[in-house]
């Protein structure tokens, strides 16, 4: 059954969404590992460490609930678990009780911390503009910007559905 309005034939892809998702994937499968090779090789920290502590570095008082910082680094509460504990081991943060509410768990970055993410960030948008940034005019960067959005805007809405 592969007639017109067969309400199981799936809506194919045509040729420029073919190319355009594989263009898509390919990245999604190489630059995470390449950005997290190169960081991990001149700063002894990946990408998504260096978020976390960057995110703490900006935030008032060097400090976010554990809830707030998974969600600014789309993280998984499980995974910032993990995460939290091991930079806590390397010095560069400690975990408090919130004093406005003892449910939740403040992450804050300590003073070695904050030295690591400022020695470090020079090489992160060295390696960002090397590997991303640096090969788009800003128009595309413009572009990057509102489709980037757009994207997560729709994953955001997808995960609320279900």
């Amino acid at each position: 059954m592969t007639g017109e309005g067969d309400c199981c034939e799936p809506a194919w892809l045509d040729d420029l969404e073919i190319d355009a998702w594989r263009r898509l994937a390919a990245v999604l499968t190489v630059l995470p590992s390449e950005l997290d090779a190169q960081m991990q090789k001149r700063a002894d920290l990946n990408q998504f460490e260096y978020h976390v502590l960057s995110y703490l570095s900006e935030a008032p008082d060097r400090t976010l609930r554990i809830s707030d910082l998974a969600t600014l680094v789309r993280g998984s509460l499980s995974r910032m678990s993990h995460l939290i504990k091991r930079l806590e081991r390397r010095g560069w943060l400690r975990r408090e009780p919130a004093p406005e509410d003892g449910r939740y768990t403040n992450a804050i970055l300590t003073d070695a911390g904050y030295e690591k993410v400022v020695s470090v960030a020079p090489v992160q948008l060295d390696v960002v503009r090397q590997l991303v940034l640096g090969q788009l005019t800003r128009v595309q960067l413009k572009q990057l910007r509102e489709i980037g959005n757009r994207l997560l805007a729709n994953v955001d809405s997808f995960k609320c559905v279900e």
